[in-house]
């Protein structure tokens, strides 16, 4: 088995934009979102298993969820569950996993990925990973995809890159910026030397290491304490006692901005991060009137241009609606605008103070 390439799958998010069919019980990532019959951390996980062996993929998650990724991915092996104690964001959670990996290889490559993405073009997008995972064997880089971008899209961080390439499609970035306004998204997009972050990484454990020693040297002193414990029987009484003790720090901000190492890769493989029911809207099938459907018994009437996502135990009959979400699930129901779809987290939080936890 190949032991100098391994897969940190990110696992424990909420998904909250994409309630209600997504609750904090069963979140999207572990739903069929798209209607395929498959999770879509299982489509993530045949993914990963194009580039490495199951033995070499790692999924972090919270204890919430452990259960759910032990029935949904059965050949992962127990040991490559990473369960967070508490949820302190990406650069957290990026660093127990590279710690994890530490134990079976000090100097392997790793990719870190999101497991509710979706990628269209499968093969391409393996392919080229294998070749970043080999890059950065070889090369002290942090590594990002970056993907082409083809609209001026506010709900995505922005990547500009230096030209010329460093080596053949692999550029150094010049700057991060998040989530811009539609007019600023507009002129990185006629610039054209933008990309969106697709918040998918690479790079080798020791670089990794080094980075995080340089910008994190606090939360880097605390795991290398506690290396002699990961693998082993003593683990996750370690991981309890000084995990919810670290700080909620995100690896973007933390450190690809701030490091001088960070280089990009532009992609062009069908991905969009499924942030949002427009996202949904824009990769689905759709009928003559713009109208994409998940479900197997409804009737349209002049309805158009519509995300309309059904569960198959009703009938569902809609007339005159125009750009809108329609959700419904066993215990609630999502009508929204298409337009105000940024408001479903607010919606969330409004139903949890009326309701509790119940709803959400």
């Amino acid at each position: 088995m190949q032991n100098d390439k391994f897969v940190l799958i990110l696992a424990g998010g909420v998904g909250s934009r994409f309630w209600p069919k997504s609750t904090s019980r069963l979140p999207k990532q572990f739903l069929d979102i798209l209607g395929v019959g498959k999770t879509l951390i299982q489509q993530t996980w045949e993914r990963a298993r194009c580039m490495v062996e199951a033995e070499n993929i790692l999924v972090s998650t919270t204890a919430a969820y452990a259960e759910i990724v032990r029935a949904q991915l059965p050949e992962l092996p127990p040991n490559n569950i990473i369960v967070e104690p508490a949820r302190r964001n990406t650069a957290p959670s990026i660093t127990y996993g590279m710690m994890k990996v530490i134990k079976r290889n000090p100097n392997a490559a790793v990719m870190v990925c999101p497991s509710d993405h979706l990628i269209i073009k499968h093969d391409l997008f393996c392919s080229l990973c294998n070749e970043i995972l080999d890059y950065a064997l070889t090369h002290d880089h942090l590594i990002t995809l970056g993907i082409k971008p083809h609209s001026p899209h506010t709900g995505y961080g922005y990547i500009q890159y230096v030209s010329p390439a460093q080596q053949k499609g692999v550029y150094q970035v010049k700057t991060f910026t998040e989530k811009p306004t539609e007019e600023i998204a507009k002129v990185f997009l006629d610039s054209g030397d933008f990309l969106w972050n697709a918040g998918i990484f690479f790079w080798k454990v020791p670089t990794y290491m080094d980075a995080i020693g340089q910008f994190l040297p606090e939360m880097k002193a605390v795991f290398e304490q506690n290396e002699i414990s990961f693998d082993t029987d003593k683990e996750v009484l370690a991981v309890n006692n000084f995990y919810p003790r670290l700080e909620n720090e995100s690896i973007d901000y933390a450190l690809l901005e701030k490091a001088r190492n960070v280089f990009v890769v532009p992609a062009e493989v069908g991905w969009s991060d499924l942030g949002a029911w427009g996202a949904l809207h824009e990769h689905l099938p759709k009928d003559e009137n713009n109208n994409a459907v998940v479900g197997k018994k409804y009737l349209l009437y002049d309805a158009a241009d519509n995300i309309i996502h059904l569960s198959d135990q009703k009938m569902a009959v809609i007339e005159g609606l125009e750009g809108f979400i329609v959700v419904d699930t066993p215990n609630a129901l999502l009508i929204c605008r298409k337009s105000n779809e940024q408001r479903v987290r607010d919606f969330v939080k409004d139903v949890r103070v009326m309701e509790g936890d119940h709803f959400v």
